[in-house]
């Protein structure tokens, strides 16, 4: 048989943003099919009284806007921080169609918060659990991701 391919189009640069702590433990993964790939932090913490998400330093690369951003954290639980984070690249200039979300296990309620809030950026998850707890902790999840990556568990 004889098809024409034209191939696929490079549509732009990449870089990733990950929310610092547990969006650290992505990025060398990110690094290992990426070379060189840009990195930019966000440090955003939430509440564990009132789960509302608070920004504390955000470092972006200069040029942020003109790329797509891979932005790193592996769970999705409320969708508190991630929309944080989504507000902090929309003022950076980056186009909600120009941010990947990319976690490891989302609760249905974060998806359902995230998505249609924002429904031009796309979600890239592994596993989706049950749902949430009365503290707003992903059921069954894994606990703190961060002190599990980090060794900080008690």
């Amino acid at each position: 048989m004889n098809v024409e391919f034209e191939g696929a189009k490079f549509l732009g640069q990449i870089c990733g943003v990950s929310i610092m702590r547990a969006g650290e433990s992505m990025e060398q993964g990110l690094r290992s099919v990426c070379v060189g790939v840009r990195i930019g932090k966000v440090l955003i913490q939430r509440d564990e009284e009132t789960a509302q998400p608070k920004l504390y330093y955000s470092k972006l690369p200069q040029d942020i806007s003109e790329r797509y951003v891979l932005l790193l954290d592996p769970m999705l639980a409320t969708g508190g921080s991630v929309m944080c984070a989504i507000e902090v690249l929309k003022n950076a200039g980056v186009a909600e169609s120009r941010i990947i979300f990319i976690n490891l296990i989302c609760s249905p309620e974060g998806i359902e918060t995230v998505a249609s809030k924002y429904p031009e950026m796309k979600i890239v998850t592994a596993e989706i659990d049950l749902g949430m707890d009365e503290h707003k902790f992903i059921v069954p999840g894994l606990g703190d991701f961060g002190d599990r990556y980090f060794g900080t568990t008690e």
